[in-house]
């Protein structure tokens, strides 16, 4: 039952990074860090249940594997079947959308893209700040715009967490008599179920969690980086001792 209560939850709310053709446009505001840490494995645990409830009805990600994530992030199988696995019945699938692609692209006018290669493409800086840039916006037709994706046609299918925010603008006078509108700060309009803190923890595991499947191999690259920086360091000190037993009677 609560799987199919999850399943019926990411289908009617779950809509991630939704972009319009008017990207290059951009936000205009300086990005926060959003200081992710991939060797938290319970940060990223918790990001995997985000971005399952939260993000999979409408978006795949088809790059990575139930059974990988379980491996690289302590989950056992049954704790996959029960937690993430809402639309596939083996753990070797892949994440796969939801909602069909073509239902999405008409109710809101882009097919939404898949998630895979996200923090790769974008940063983690970007999705961070996309997640947190919501404001009202009564012209939109979803309500609301973000200030890192204006015109962005995926509403905030995060409100009941962060409540509802207003963004404050300043509209400067430049000395050629042109205006320069500038970002000011957010205002809380709504309340939401999580305070900011709780907020922005919930966004950072998310985050988390997208740059990890991004590079599901970082791990097992890092930790070969540092043995192979090892092992560099004591055949230089061989090498080096060599060329001395070689050259001493050269000298």
């Amino acid at each position: 039952m609560d799987k199919l209560l999850g399943y019926a939850r990411v289908l009617l709310v779950s809509a991630c990074f939704m972009t319009t053709q008017g990207y290059a446009s951009g936000g205009g505001a300086e990005l926060a860090a959003a200081d992710i840490d991939p060797d938290n494995v319970n940060s990223l645990q918790r990001g995997a249940a985000n971005f399952m409830n939260y993000c999979s009805g409408c978006h795949s990600a088809r790059y990575v594997r139930y059974n990988t994530i379980g491996r690289d992030l302590d989950l056992s199988e049954e704790m996959l079947v029960d937690n993430l696995m809402f639309n596939a019945e083996k753990t070797f699938e892949t994440i796969q959308v939801s909602m069909p692609p073509a239902a999405a692209a008409r109710w809101f006018g882009v097919a939404p893209p898949d998630l895979s290669l996200m923090a790769r493409a974008k940063g983690a800086d970007h999705i961070y700040n996309f997640l947190k840039g919501y404001y009202v916006d009564k012209e939109s037709p979803t309500g609301v715009d973000n200030l890192v994706l204006p015109g962005t046609s995926m509403p905030h299918v995060l409100w009941e967490l962060q409540g509802y925010q207003a963004a404050d603008f300043v509209t400067h006078q430049n000395e050629d008599g042109s205006d320069t509108t500038t970002f000011e700060g957010f205002r809380q309009v709504t309340a939401g179920r999580m305070d900011s803190e709780d907020y922005d923890e919930f966004v950072r595991d998310t985050v988390n969690f997208l740059a990890y499947i991004a590079e599901p191999v970082r791990g097992f690259r890092v930790n070969l980086g540092k043995w192979v920086i090892i092992y560099l360091i004591f055949f230089l000190l061989i090498a080096r001792m060599l060329k001395k037993q070689i050259w001493k009677d050269v000298k």
